[in-house]
């Protein structure tokens, strides 16, 4: 059974492939494999592959020719759940999940950047995966005016989807500044460095729809395995 506040099987499928879309792993045109042998690779259902494709097809992104198989229309700038992930694995990609760690209201780190009008905020404690390889430990602040309670069971994959369909809020663009700090010393046993050990560290502050500072988060990746990509179009 899937976690609570996971993205069903189908839509997390889709949003791989969107990723591929977007980095140019699948181009226009390229003919996919067969259903058949696509799903047998991605150790999923036929049918659970056809709804990903489905959702590829409403979005503009897959001709399905009856026939002949499906066909990727490659889009500048895809729509997707995680079109603000900047990490992907070494070698390319990967569907990202996560592990929520905690979700806790308290007054807000002075460390951060300024953000929101809430003295409190939401603090989101994650362990992020890229197809299932740990990458990243991730500390997100969301300001406390957004919502008057979050539950760490509604939280999953895709924070940025809870916060559109639960809170009515879009996180409408974002500024990531790229440097190194310490591991914190909450990072679970389970990422595969000590705390306090010196790794990449994302902090990201994110604008909402109406143009406020919403969100404030630092983020630790594993430079082994995982890399950060910004590209330009």
């Amino acid at each position: 059974m899937a976690a609570p506040g996971s993205l069903p099987l189908y839509q997390q499928i889709s949003e791989l492939l969107i990723r591929d879309i977007a980095a140019g792993r699948l181009i226009d045109g390229e003919r996919l494999p067969p259903e058949r042998d696509m799903a047998a690779q991605l150790g999923i259902a036929v049918g659970t592959l056809r709804q990903a494709l489905k959702e590829l097809t409403a979005k503009g992104l897959l001709d399905r020719v009856q026939g002949s198989g499906n066909y990727i229309r490659a889009k500048a700038d895809p729509a997707s759940v995680y079109a603000m992930l900047r990490i992907e694995l070494a070698t390319g990609g990967g569907l990202p999940t996560a592990r929520v760690l905690s979700v806790n209201r308290l007054p807000k780190d002075p460390r951060l950047p300024a953000f929101g009008s809430a003295p409190e905020g939401y603090r989101i404690r994650r362990l992020r995966f890229l197809s299932g390889t740990v990458a990243a430990v991730e500390e997100i602040w969301l300001d406390a005016s957004y919502a008057p309670t979050i539950a760490l069971g509604d939280l999953s994959e895709s924070l940025y989807l809870y916060y559109r369909t639960k809170l009515g809020l879009w996180i409408a663009r974002a500024e990531d500044s790229v440097g190194q700090g310490p591991l914190p010393d909450w990072a679970p046993a389970d990422f595969p460095h000590r705390p306090d050990a010196p790794l990449p560290m994302i902090t990201r502050i994110s604008w909402d729809q109406e143009g406020r500072k919403a969100e404030a988060s630092w983020t630790w990746y594993d430079p082994e395995t995982v890399r950060y990509v910004a590209r330009l179009k």
